[in-house]
């Protein structure tokens, strides 16, 4: 489990197959506690778990299924990638909930300034803007953010210069894709309402608002 604040940006290595398996190698400065064999970190918001480390890098497989879903199966070697180590019991939930498991590949569709801050419109299909809510959480490449402006087939975020100077926003140019992994809540609220009423083509405004969950 992660918050979606990014802690460093790696570069990633490239991954190579090795024994039948994609194993990908993301270096890094060093963290103050090394990382540990076994543990789970995010890599542009996809949780992987290390299978090897140094002081500056370490290495992850990768499964077919996650190199073809997610943009990590396209990375350039040498590309910015944002990482985050799993919470432990204790820590600041300082962003949401966002548990590495990515919902789809969205794409950036225009980048435009709004004073000193960054607008990203994003656009992605109708299976993701299902559990796309305005005001709410999503993660974008692993980085907690606020839905802004949400439309029928995309929506925007805006971006601090914190953000995108200390993530691989700055990497990014318009036509990239970026994964997505939505709000476990909102995907939560949806399963609860579509097991009510039978799936999604037997939910309406009427219904919504007969079990409470609109006005």
């Amino acid at each position: 489990m992660f918050t979606g604040l990014v802690e460093k940006v790696g570069l990633w290595n490239g991954a190579q197959r090795k024994a039948g398996m994609l194993r990908a190698l993301v270096k890094h400065d060093a963290w103050n506690e090394p990382l540990a064999v076994g543990e789970s970190i995010a890599v542009q918001g996809v949780c992987l778990t290390v299978v090897s480390a140094t002081d500056g890098s370490f290495e992850c497989d990768l499964l077919e299924e996650t190199a073809g879903k997610t943009t990590l199966g396209r990375l350039r070697k040498g590309a910015l990638v944002n990482l985050e180590r799993a919470l432990r019991a204790g820590d600041r939930i300082g962003g949401h909930i966002v548990l590495g498991h990515v919902d789809g590949m969205a794409r950036l569709r225009r980048i435009r300034r709004r004073g000193a801050d960054r607008v990203l419109e994003i656009e992605c299909g109708r299976d993701i803007m299902v559990d796309i809510a305005p005001k709410g959480s999503v993660a974008l490449d692993g980085i907690s953010l606020t839905v802004v402006e949400p439309g029928q087939d995309g929506f925007a975020v805006h971006i601090i210069p914190h953000t995108w100077e200390n993530t691989s926003l700055r990497d990014r140019v318009e036509g990239d894709l970026m994964n997505i992994e939505v709000d476990i809540m909102a995907k939560a609220a949806r399963a609860a309402v579509e097991r009510m009423f039978g799936g999604r083509q037997g939910i309406t405004p009427e219904t919504l608002r007969r079990a409470g969950f609109a006005v």
